[in-house]
């Protein structure tokens, strides 16, 4: 046989084989497979039953915990029912209880109402006879006494009125007197031994400057050729001379009394120089300038130094320095400030309060009056102002506030300050007053006392300390005199300014003229 067709037999025979092997290979993977699917049918009917019985188990377990739910929330809610039904009970009962009570105030206040209507009835029908009765008897008793009703009230309150007039007088009389004696004493001791052991020098300064002259030659030569000189002298100082017919003398003028010192100290050393011309004249003024600052600063020491009193601001010492070129009616301030604080402090020491306080605030208590010419403002602001930028303790600004009574002294220290600024000012001789100001306080003083009624005349005395005061006896009794002094008093108090005290003396004569014939 040839060899290709060897091949070809070869091939056809490989290739019924194969494809008779996959037949049987198919064959026998079908008939596995039909065996698999059939035991896991088996598989599957085994494990529903198993889980349709689990189930029915679930079921019946379920059905059991919901009966037993049920009769549990039953038995709770019978518990619950049967409790609030409890309480219901004796809810209704206490509410029967109440309503029963009720009844019975409603019943008795029935009974009480028709009570008290017939009391008011019986009432009514007693005021009315009362009325009658009272009408019959006022009628009796005005044709027996001759008065009618307004008038036997009016002499009641007339008799009345005299009484407590009377009594009302007496009890102002004992307590006066008794305050009098308590306060005045006390008082009077304190004052006495302050001002014993006080000693100050009575000093008395004008608001303008007279300059001797050597000769009237030199008035012509401090006004110069064509008053050159005289522009100059007050251009620089500040202030006015006054060059008239006075023989050897030229006065100077000005608010400032630093300026005016100035002036003077300056003047009288181009008159011993004898060159007077405007280099001069400026190179004098700036020396006395000088002079004055350190006039000024040795001033203010002194007054520390005299009061013991220790760690003042300089400018502040400097301000107390300018005081002594400052008067206030005649006095001194810079002394005058030194006095009060001694006063101050004996005063604190007689009190037992803070005496370097007191001494403090006594010697500053006037510091606005160094520069109230040159700020707007009453002194005591300006002090106030000074004291606060400088640092001083609130109880010494509140007693500079407070030492005129523009505000209330609501410290110990501000009443002690404000009592020795008045015993400093108030003492004799301490302060001129000008005397058209004099008069028309003492006019001012009788004016008030004659605006009350039943006065028939008032004297001013003793420079305005004492009013003394006439009143009309048929106008004015003697219980009402004591009332009158204490309200022309209080009215004094309220309208006038003045130094001290004024003594309110209120006298009254009854006179009986007859003729033997």
């Amino acid at each position: 046989m040839p060899p290709t067709i060897t091949v070809v037999v070869s091939i056809v025979a490989l290739l019924l084989f194969l494809t008779l092997g996959f037949f049987l290979g198919v064959f026998y993977r079908k008939k596995v497979a039909e065996r698999e699917i059939s035991s896991a049918e088996d598989e599957a009917k085994r494990i529903i039953n198993e889980g349709i019985k689990a189930a029915e188990n679930k079921k019946r377990e379920a059905l059991l915990e919901a009966k037993e739910e049920i009769h549990r929330s039953r038995s709770d809610y019978e518990r619950e029912v049967k409790e609030r039904r409890g309480e219901l009970t004796k809810q209704e009962r206490r509410l029967q209880q109440k309503e029963e009570n009720l009844d019975k105030k409603t019943d008795a206040l029935e009974k009480k109402t028709e009570t008290l209507n017939r009391k008011l009835a019986e009432a009514d029908a007693q005021q009315e006879e009362i009325r009658l009765v009272k009408k019959s008897q006022l009628d009796m008793l005005e044709k027996i006494s001759g008065y009618t009703a307004e008038e036997a009230k009016q002499y009641l309150i007339h008799n009345l009125e005299n009484e407590v007039t009377h009594e009302m007088a007496m009890k102002v009389k004992e307590v006066e007197a008794q305050f009098r004696e308590e306060a005045d004493q006390r008082a009077r001791e304190l004052i006495a031994t302050a001002i014993q052991r006080c000693a100050a020098d009575h000093t008395s300064e004008v608001t303008v400057s007279v300059v001797p002259l050597p000769n009237d030659e030199m008035k012509g030569r401090i006004i110069g050729r064509e008053g050159r000189n005289i522009r100059s002298i007050e251009t620089l100082t500040g202030c006015d001379l006054i060059i008239d017919d006075t023989p050897e003398a030229i006065t100077l003028s000005s608010f400032d009394p630093v300026r005016r010192e100035v002036a003077r100290l300056a003047l009288e050393k181009l008159i011993q120089d004898g060159r007077i011309h405007p280099a001069r004249i400026e190179e004098m003024v700036a020396k006395a300038q000088r002079e004055v600052n350190q006039t000024i600063k040795e001033e203010g020491e002194r007054a520390v130094f005299e009061t013991n009193i220790h760690g003042l601001h300089p400018d502040i010492v400097k301000l107390l320095g300018r005081q002594k070129y400052r008067t206030s009616y005649g006095q001194n301030v810079l002394n005058h400030s030194v006095e009060v604080a001694h006063i101050s402090g004996l005063l604190a020491a007689e009190l037992g309060v803070d005496v370097a306080t007191a001494k403090r605030a006594g010697l500053l208590h006037d510091l606005g009056k160094s520069i109230d010419h040159e700020v707007e403002g009453s002194h005591v602001t300006i002090g106030v102002d000074i004291a606060r930028k400088y640092k001083e303790s609130e109880e010494v600004i509140h007693a500079i506030e407070a030492h005129h009574g523009d505000v209330e002294p609501h410290t110990v220290i501000a009443c002690i300050v404000q009592a020795a600024d008045t015993i400093s000012a108030a003492r004799p001789g301490a302060r001129r007053e000008n005397i058209e100001n004099y008069v028309k306080r003492l006019e001012k003083l009788e004016e008030v006392t004659r605006s009350f009624p039943g006065i028939g005349s008032c004297y001013a005395i003793q420079a305005g300390r004492e009013i003394r005061i006439m009143v009309k006896p048929e106008e004015v009794s003697e219980d009402q005199m004591t009332l009158l002094a204490r309200d022309i008093a209080k009215k004094i108090e309220a309208e006038l300014t003045y130094p001290g005290q004024i003594k309110v003396h209120v006298l009254r004569e009854t006179k009986a003229v007859d003729y033997a014939k």
